[in-house]
């Protein structure tokens, strides 16, 4: 039995969300003639209080369709210098957007209003204007950490202040707000545009979603047919969509209490060096000189348990619901037995 930590990507659907998905009405989502995606667009809209929403197939790609619409080239993104759209979004920003991006050294993925005051350029010729603050939340290379309300707010009072747009990469932000017990109006209320995944921890096979107000959803629309993110029969990805906002929220708290239980056993080990704190399903740790991340992975992966290196010394391991509790025992065993 292959037991798979390396992403909250790599889960399947689930027998009753499969039986949703080949029930769905189909039609054109190009057109704007699936009822399905038509559907989902409303309620992920209505559920953070927002004036509306487009279907699309990846995260990345509602990432990059925000900082395209609330960019033009020659503009700069502040965000954390682990952000997902500066690490793994294929350099995007300045592909896509024609944008440069100013780099904070947050805590644990995590920026401040005080750092986010001190990184806005001035009004001078020879610098990029500042546009586009971006937040993540969960972070992902943060280890799962999540924001505090209050110093989410603190930045947005800054981007109104200053005339800055203000996104959410939320790819993990349910289990945010599961942990943080936090409501989706909130969020909807603060930030300019917000990306939720469908496809992680909330276990659809595919799709995200972006959010704002109707006339930026409508540019988004354009934006997303120029990347090819037009799709038309869409409608069966997002019956799994609603189905996994419907029935997988609550249930993160499961993946939160084995990741919790998992990284107490990692935590253990002579050969840790440092676990960043736990917070929600992701686990991230440091090894000590002697031992690297890839030879740890390699390792494991003998032993049928898949993680993921993300540095030459830190391995990231991440719960989904299709980890059951012998699953995650086994993998204990294994980590004790090392």
């Amino acid at each position: 039995m292959r037991i798979d930590f390396r992403s909250d990507t790599v889960t399947v659907p689930t027998p009753a969300m499969l039986h949703a998905m080949q029930k769905a009405p189909l039609g054109d989502d190009v057109f704007g003639e699936d009822p399905s995606v038509n559907e989902l667009e409303r309620f992920a809209a209505d559920l953070f209080r927002m004036e509306a929403a487009v279907f699309c197939p990846s995260g990345t790609m509602t990432n990059q369709i925000a900082i395209k619409c609330h960019t033009q080239a020659g503009d700069e993104v502040i965000c954390d210098e682990s952000s997902h759209i500066y690490q793994y979004e294929g350099g995007g920003i300045a592909f896509n957007s024609g944008c440069s991006v100013r780099l904070i050294h947050g805590d644990r993925g995590r920026i401040n209003a005080d750092q986010v005051a001190a990184a806005i350029q001035p009004d001078d010729v020879h610098r990029p204007v500042t546009r586009l603050v971006s937040l993540e939340n969960t972070s992902n290379r943060g280890g799962g950490s999540c924001y505090e309300m209050k110093e989410m707010e603190a930045i947005g009072e800054l981007c109104r202040s200053k005339g800055l747009s203000f996104h959410l990469d939320g790819a993990r932000l349910f289990n945010a707000m599961v942990a943080k017990n936090e409501k989706p109006e909130t969020y909807g209320k603060l930030f300019d545009s917000i990306s939720i995944c469908l496809s992680k921890g909330l276990g659809a096979p595919v799709g995200s979603l972006l959010l704002g107000k109707a006339p930026f959803i409508k540019k988004a629309r354009r934006i997303r047919k120029v990347f090819g993110g037009g799709m038309r029969q869409a409608g069966m990805l997002a019956a799994a969509g609603l189905y996994a906002l419907n029935h997988h929220v609550d249930r993160l708290k499961t993946d939160h209490e084995q990741a919790a239980l998992l990284g107490a056993a990692i935590a253990k080990k002579d050969m840790v060096a440092e676990m960043l704190p736990v917070e929600t399903n992701i686990i991230i740790f440091r090894l000590k000189p002697g031992l690297t991340a890839p030879e740890l992975v390699k390792l494991l992966e003998g032993k049928d348990v898949l993680a993921y290196a993300i540095t030459p010394e830190k391995v990231r391991l991440v719960v989904h619901l299709d980890i059951i509790p012998a699953m995650l025992q086994q993998t204990i065993n294994i980590i004790e037995s090392i």
